[in-house]
């Protein structure tokens, strides 16, 4: 084995193998930049932040970045079908991590796209071997599988329930300045109030509306 095929090997083992001491120590080190990438995301979209906070933000970002491009081509470099990687769920996810950096230097606002990087944490699926749990999931699928015209039917008794009684608090609270200003918005509110939510943006104030949301929060408690 040449040297070039043995430093690939290497380095296939280091990036696609958890098992080793230096595959962990590289997966960690992932997960951190990906974490460090989002977080300055979610600080980017502070207001009222000084310029010399973005300039830091935006040079961490430059460095993941750079760090994502390394690592993908060097997933590349090593595997010996790249395209079929290139292709491959894992393989498009680090594409994206990668882009959204580029092309915010041709079109404005594309940054926030780097929130997708948030996916490459599906690879702690592999760093804690959580893939161990497959035969248990799949038996869950095939319980669902099997319940789907039970699901089917409950869903869709919801669905016609939360249609009928946002149509009735329509009726009621639509010449109140209540919220209630059409029947999307009731129906809305019918479900924010039978899934118990109640984030309280909208709210009846007639006895007869108020009588219906109470009705329908006892059925959401009931079912």
């Amino acid at each position: 084995m040449t040297h070039k095929n043995q430093m690939k090997q290497k380095l296939y083992d280091i990036i696609f193998e958890a098992d080793t001491k230096a595959g962990k120590i590289f997966d960690i080190s992932l997960i951190v930049l990906i974490l460090l990438s989002v977080a300055s995301v979610m600080l980017e979209s502070l207001q009222d932040q000084s310029d010399v906070f973005y300039h830091r933000l935006e040079i961490l970002e430059w460095i993941v970045t750079f760090a994502f491009l390394l690592e993908y081509t060097t997933r590349l470099w090593v595997v010996r079908k790249p395209l079929k990687y290139a292709l491959s769920f894992y393989g498009v996810i680090d594409f994206m991590a990668i882009i959204p950096t580029f092309l915010g230097l041709i079109f404005s606002g594309t940054h926030m796209l780097l929130v997708l990087r948030a996916l490459r944490l599906l690879r702690i699926f592999r760093v804690l071997k959580l893939t161990r749990y497959i035969n248990e999931s799949s038996q869950l699928w095939k319980a669902l599988m099997a319940s789907r015209k039970k699901i089917g039917i409950f869903l869709f008794t919801v669905l016609i329930l939360v249609v009928i009684l946002g149509t009735l608090m329509y009726i009621i609270e639509s010449n109140n300045d209540s919220g209630f200003t059409s029947i999307p918005i009731s129906i809305y509110w019918a479900i924010v109030t039978l899934t118990t939510v109640g984030y309280g943006d909208i709210a009846p104030i007639t006895a007869l509306g108020r009588t219906l949301s109470s009705l329908v929060m006892i059925m959401g408690y009931a079912s």
